[in-house]
Formats: C-alpha cells, structure tokens, sequence
C-alpha cells in the first residue's frame, strides 16, 4: 500500500507542477495581449513596437500577402499618433480558442476585435480571425509571426466568452 501511495504521489507531483507552469505561462501571455491591448489604446507605438520580434511577419489572408511586420508598424504608426492625439479612439482586445506552446514559445489562435472611431464619427468594429507565434526572449513575449486570417463575426467573438 505504502509502494502505491509513494508511486501516486510521485506521479501527481510532475503533472501539478506542469500544470502550475502552464498557469503562469498563460497569466505571462495574458499579461502580454493586455499590453498589446494598453498600446492600441493608448496610441503607443513605441510600447507596441517592443512587443514585436524585429523579424516579425504578418500574414493576411484577406489580401493573400506575407511581410515583414516592420512594414505593417510604419503604416499603422499615424493611426498611433491619432489615436495618442486623441484625433482617433482605437481598442484592440483578444480572445483565444486554442494555446499551446511550453515555456519558450506560444501558438495562440482565437479572434482580434478591433474597434476605433476618427473625430466625432461613428465607432467601427472588426473582428478578425488570429493566429499569432510568439517566443519568449529575455526581455519578455515576442510576437514572431501574426496571421490575421479572415474576417469573423461578432457571434464568433461573443463564443469566446
């Protein structure tokens, strides 16, 4: 009896201790979607610049195009200066239906919900399929490669409560 209790106890020990990793690794990843989310909001473009690997590449599958990210910020940056103008109101939150990685590297998939207005104007919603690979470096998560799939719907976000 002693022998099995020994052998539960230490088969239990390494799957708690994995699961307690997995916890940490996700409230790390969690931690960086919320600063992703701060800069958008924010209009903070160096913040968000230092979320992204400088070899990062965005895949779009809208327009069936693959580049380095790098060309994405540059012309994403006047939507920063807007928005930290306050001439423009941007959100960008996130919600995921699947994450898988380990302690270095990170698959996330699930749906980007974008959301700004310009000046007065009516606020404008896209929601938008995502896949993003990210590695952790020294100085934190990096986003390596962001695949904005295809549109989504507002029923397919809500379905990620």
């Amino acid at each position: 009896m002693k022998t099995i209790l020994f052998l539960i106890a230490t088969l239990a020990f390494p799957i708690s201790a994995f699961a307690g990793q997995e916890e940490a690794r996700l409230a790390e990843l969690d931690a960086f979607w919320a600063e992703v989310s701060r800069t958008v909001k924010e209009g903070d473009f160096k913040g968000y610049s230092v979320t992204c690997h400088p070899e990062a590449v965005l895949v779009t599958g809208t327009k069936k195009a693959s580049y380095p990210l790098t060309q994405a910020l540059a012309r994403w940056k006047k939507e920063f200066d807007d928005t930290k103008s306050g001439e423009r109101e941007s959100n960008a939150l996130f919600r995921f239906s699947q994450r898988l990685g380990d302690g270095t590297t990170a698959h996330e998939t699930g749906v980007l919900h974008y959301s700004f207005r310009q000046g007065g104007g009516e606020m404008k919603h896209e929601y938008i399929h995502l896949e993003a690979l990210l590695l952790k470096k020294d100085d934190g998560w990096k986003i390596i490669m962001e695949y904005q799939k295809a549109p989504a719907t507002e029923a397919e976000w809500k379905a990620l409560e």
